[in-house]
């Protein structure tokens, strides 16, 4: 499923005064006993689910100052909005930011075969749709609620200290800050201790720490207003699309929101054709969605797989902006939300009550260790699959015919609600093993041959 940011931490060092002992390398500040007022401040760059959730918990500690930078604070960002059951709870989501409750999905082949998935589904079980102007706002409404204070405004670059590995020297950020009913920004700067890059994909914040380049795939959606009828089909029902028609190494999807439905597709390898695959899924949804007013278009790159470096000084990344978009399924929602909680709980306790500031080689022990035991076999795990199973029609039909199976609807289902990778009866696995092989003789058997295109230089790019 489909799957979306800022956090900085402004420190004003006239209101501390050296330690007079070295941690790690880095020489560190303490706040003395007549200025207790003044803190580090905590910024978090970009307000998606993963900076709102960083910047909630370092508002909620008093003693660190928490600013959040958002270029449009009612953005819409396209994204396919598919929410796993277990991020409702986990995050205390109210039942107003999630517009459709799916419980049935159909899959379908290159070769038209479709498959009904949702019958191992207990009942109070579902996959939330919601639309992401709705269920960031809320985010981001929380952490302001909690104290941290809103900027509107584009971060267009940051200075680095040479020296910011080994000393607590500020980092100066620069950006257009915009105001109600103005459509020019104005330069502004800010010199903060630490720095959450939540800003996506193109995150200027991984550009001025050096996080190094990763390949990106292009999504593409369109909002589509159906008739309330046509509607009533999608109640409860979401629909994907294999075949090299609709994308040459991913799907296509019809996801149902509040009152219209998204349609979209994706790709890494043939990025310049998206607007191609774009029409044949509107052409294989055909008359369910005929008649219907395209009253939305949506681009985005999405991630590929990690950056390279995800920590430099104490500049760390979350969400797209540290490439925490799982292949196969291009989920990156629930990780985004739970990399920047997950990050910034693991400073505020390294901050001690903000009495200090933590190094690299803390936060990567603290937040990405942790990150990357809990969800690096998901990763490990969806993109085997993909690439089993997305590389030409005859495993995507493949593909297609083992998600008849019970088990692996079971297994599919649970480790998406719960975010664990599931299993794993050694007995019902070895059957699964004999199953894929005869699927996969099957489905290359009868699936038509993909379409050859040649894009060396474009699938090559990388952010």
């Amino acid at each position: 499923m489909k799957l979306a940011i800022s956090s900085l931490l402004v420190g004003t060092a006239a209101s501390f005064t050296p330690s007079s002992f070295i941690n790690g390398g880095v020489s560190h500040k303490v706040a003395t006993s007549t200025s207790l007022d003044m803190k580090y401040k905590v910024a978090v760059v970009g307000g998606g689910p993963s900076g709102a959730c960083a910047a909630e918990i370092f508002a909620q500690d008093k003693n660190i100052d928490t600013v959040m930078f958002e270029r449009k604070m009612n953005n819409a960002k396209p994204c396919g909005g598919a929410i796993p059951l277990c991020m409702i709870g986990e995050f205390d989501l109210p039942e107003t930011t999630v517009d459709r409750k799916v419980r049935r999905m159909k899959l379908i082949s290159p070769t038209g075969v479709e498959v009904d998935i949702g019958d191992t589904l207990q009942p109070n079980e579902y996959i939330g749709m919601c639309r992401r102007e709705i269920m960031d706002k809320f985010l981001r409404d929380r952490a302001i609620s909690f104290g941290a204070v809103p900027i509107t405004g584009l971060v267009t670059g940051i200075d680095v200290p040479e020296d910011h590995k080994t000393s607590d020297n500020q980092y100066t950020i620069h950006y257009q800050a915009y105001e109600e009913g103005k459509s020019a920004g104005t330069p502004k700067d800010m010199n903060v201790d630490l720095i959450i890059g939540a800003d996506g994909a193109n995150s200027r914040v991984a550009k001025a720490m050096d996080a190094g380049e990763y390949n990106f795939a292009i999504a593409f959606q369109e909002r589509i207003k159906i008739s309330e009828e046509k509607m009533q089909f999608y109640e409860e029902m979401a629909e994907m699309y294999v075949g090299d028609d609709v994308s040459p190494d991913f799907y296509g999807w019809v996801f149902p929101k509040y009152d219209h439905v998204g349609v979209g597709t994706g790709t890494v390898v043939n990025r310049p054709a998206i607007k191609q695959y774009q029409k044949a899924i509107r052409d294989r949804a055909g008359d369910k969605i005929a008649g219907g007013k395209i009253i939305k278009v949506e681009a985005h790159p999405i991630p590929e797989h990690y950056r390279p470096r995800r920590v430099q000084g104490r500049m760390a990344l979350v969400g797209d902006a540290a490439g925490y978009v799982t292949k196969c399924s291009g989920e990156g929602i629930y990780f985004a939300a739970k990399s920047g909680r997950m990050a910034a709980e693991a400073i505020v306790k390294l901050m001690e009550g903000g009495k200090r500031l933590p190094n690299q080689e803390e936060i990567e022990r603290a937040y990405l260790a942790p990150y990357d035991k809990l969800y690096g076999p998901t990763y490990t795990v969806l993109d085997i699959l993909q690439k089993v199973f997305y590389s030409s029609n005859g495993a995507r039909e493949a593909f297609v015919e083992l998600c008849n199976s019970k088990y692996v609807q079971q297994v599919t289902f649970d480790s998406y609600l719960y975010k664990r990778v599931q299993g794993n009866n050694p007995l019902d696995d070895l059957k699964l093993l004999g199953d894929t092989i005869g699927c996969l003789i099957k489905g290359y058997s009868i699936a038509k041959p993909d379409a050859v295109f040649s894009n060396p230089v474009e699938s090559q790019k990388r952010l």
